[in-house]
Formats: C-alpha cells, sequence, structure tokens
C-alpha cells in the first residue's frame, strides 16, 4: 500500500504540472480523484479489507495525498487562469502614447452616379419608371427590333462588339433595345428610362470612348406629338444647366424614330464659340430623339394607329461632362482618385 501511495504521489505531480491547458488538467483529476474510477477513490474502497493497524498507518497518508494532489490542481488552474487573463490584457491593451489615428477615408460617388442619380429623380417626379435592362444583349432587340434588320446600312453607325462564336449575341451599343423590351413588358400608356453602359469600338479620343453611358427615354400613349418631346428635352437641359440653357434641335435620321432629330446644347469650355472639344462648332451633341417609328411599336406590341410616343437617348457621360467641366472624357473611365476626389 505504501509503494502505490508513494507511486501515485510521483506520477500524480508530474502529470499535473505537464499539463498544457485545462482540458488535460481535468482528465488528470478525474483520473485521481474520481468518484467512480479514481485511483485514490479505489484504494479508500481498499481500507475495508485491511486491520484496524494498518488502517491508521495507511489512512491519514491517503488523506494527505488526497489534499496533495487538490492542492496541486489548484495552483495549476490559477497558473492557466492568470495566463489567460495576461493573453487577454494584452490583446486589449492601449498605448496612450500612441499618436491619433487618421480619420477613416470614404470613397467619392462616381460623376456619372451623380448625374444618374438627380436625372432618375427628376424623371420620376414626372411620372416616369426607371427600368434596367442587360448589357449583353441579343442582335434582335439591339437591331432587328429596332428597325435595323440585317442588311441595313445603320448597322456600319456602330462599331458593335460581337461575342465570338455566338453571332446572334453583342455587347449592347445603345440603350435603345429597352423601348421594345419595355413595350412588350408594360404596354401601353407608358413612360419610362433606361440608365445604363453601352459598348462601342471606338477610337477614343477627348470626345470618344468603346465604353459610356446613355439614358434611353420613351412615352407611349394616345397623342403624343413632337411637342411632348420638346418640352420634355428642354426640362432636362434646364433642370442640369440653368433655366438660360440653349437647345438646338436639327434633323437626324436614325431608324427606329421618324421623324428623328439631333439635340445639341452650348459648349461649356468655349461658350459657343468654338474649341477643340466641340469641334469648333460652338455646340456639343448629347441626345438624339423623334417619335417612334411605327414598326418599332409593332415590335413593342403596340397598335401605331392607335398609340404614339417618342424616344430619346441621352448622352449621359456627355451630360456629366457639361455639368462639371470635364473636357476628356477618358477621365471618367480612367480610375484615377486624383480626379475622382474632386466630387
Amino acid at each position: 500500500m505504501q509503494d502505490t501511495i508513494q507511486k501515485i504521489t510521483t506520477e500524480s505531480k508530474a502529470a499535473i504540472h505537464s499539463a498544457k491547458n485545462m482540458a488535460e488538467l481535468e482528465v488528470i483529476e478525474n483520473k485521481y480523484l474520481g468518484r467512480k474510477q479514481g485511483e485514490l477513490t479505489a484504494l479508500m474502497q481498499k481500507m475495508k479489507d485491511l486491520s484496524v493497524e494498518e488502517r491508521k498507518q495507511f489512512g491519514p497518508a491517503l488523506n494527505e495525498l488526497k489534499k496533495l494532489i487538490e492542492n496541486e490542481i489548484e495552483i495549476k488552474k490559477q497558473e492557466f487562469e492568470n495566463g489567460s487573463w495576461n493573453e487577454l490584457a494584452e490583446k486589449e491593451r492601449i498605448d496612450i502614447t500612441q499618436p491619433a489615428l487618421p480619420k477613416k477615408q470614404f470613397g467619392h460617388l462616381h460623376p456619372n452616379t451623380l448625374v444618374q442619380r438627380d436625372l432618375e429623380d427628376l424623371f420620376t417626379s414626372m411620372g416616369f419608371l426607371v427600368l434596367d435592362g442587360p448589357e449583353l444583349e441579343s442582335d434582335y432587340y439591339n437591331f432587328s427590333a429596332l428597325n435595323i434588320p440585317e442588311t441595313h446600312p445603320a448597322r456600319d453607325m456602330q462599331d458593335t462588339f460581337y461575342i465570338k462564336n455566338h453571332a446572334d449575341w453583342v455587347m449592347r451599343t445603345h440603350t435603345s433595345p429597352m423601348q421594345v423590351r419595355a413595350m412588350q413588358k408594360y404596354g401601353a400608356p407608358l413612360r419610362a428610362i433606361v440608365p445604363g453602359k453601352c459598348y462601342r469600338n471606338e477610337a477614343t479620343d477627348v470626345r470618344h470612348e468603346h465604353t459610356f453611358y446613355q439614358m434611353e427615354g420613351v412615352v407611349v400613349d394616345k397623342g403624343i406629338s413632337f411637342g411632348h418631346l420638346k418640352g420634355v428635352l428642354e426640362v432636362v437641359a434646364k433642370h442640369l444647366y440653368g433655366e438660360n440653357t440653349a437647345v438646338r434641335l436639327r434633323p437626324k435620321f436614325y431608324p427606329f424614330v421618324e421623324p428623328g432629330v439631333n439635340g445639341e446644347v452650348t459648349c461649356f469650355t468655349c461658350a459657343g464659340k468654338g474649341c477643340r472639344l466641340c469641334k469648333n462648332t460652338g455646340w456639343l451633341e448629347i441626345f438624339g430623339a423623334g417619335m417612334i417609328h411605327p414598326n418599332v411599336l409593332k415590335e413593342g406590341g403596340i397598335d401605331s394607329k392607335v398609340y404614339s410616343g417618342f424616344a430619346f437617348g441621352f448622352g449621359l457621360t456627355r451630360l456629366v461632362m457639361l455639368k462639371y467641366g470635364i473636357d476628356d472624357i477618358r477621365l471618367l473611365e480612367s480610375g484615377n482618385l486624383k480626379f475622382l476626389e474632386q466630387f
């Protein structure tokens, strides 16, 4: 019995001291002090088989061993708790001598986004829906449904990005495909705008980019005339650039409208005198518009004998350039932070 007590004393101390965490310490505690299978519990149960003299000799020794193991375990627990506390305190330590951290820097809304949201608010106040359309568009909606069949020369006016091995799909060249999509979905009467990104295989310069933004507008109802179209365009121009803004409409061919017009506003750089940006004309083209062609109304499921409508397409990127005095369109897609931080 004495040898067993000595053996347990040595082994328990070594085990407790080598424990690496609370979980291991709990296993050791159960091994020696567990009520059902603990080694000390087993020894105490054997006491009943010993003589009175042996009980007097080994009883106190077992009690001392139990107290010893309990004390060693408690000391080890304190070590673990103090260590955890110190680690937590170290993580949360604050160096009060550290200089103040710099203020958090927030990004800026892109000027395209600012103008787009401004126009969306304007048009919704006039009862227009704000719609979104796919940038990867079918040949049908991008061209055929807009009165531009396969053999139409107008297709040559737009240098299109066709999808390799998928000749019927293109990166949309304008937001006009949503004219037919909107008519097919909502019918007539209809008032809607469609802001979005467009793509053309352009040679880039101060006025042209391969990626740009447009805002399509479409109105279909009974009795719609060219006068309604002119009124809406003037409201937009004056909203963006002030009450004295000059707007010029000139006849221009677009396959999906009849008649069609080219809309221009006074060049902001030269105030109409002529410069590099406006190609010395004094005017900047920012939209195309006209009365919706009967063939387009037909593709949209609208009876052209009952309803008429107009459509317009703003060069949203051009509007941004005019509003903020930007003289190079390439800046808008450059990702230059010094440029964007101005807005």
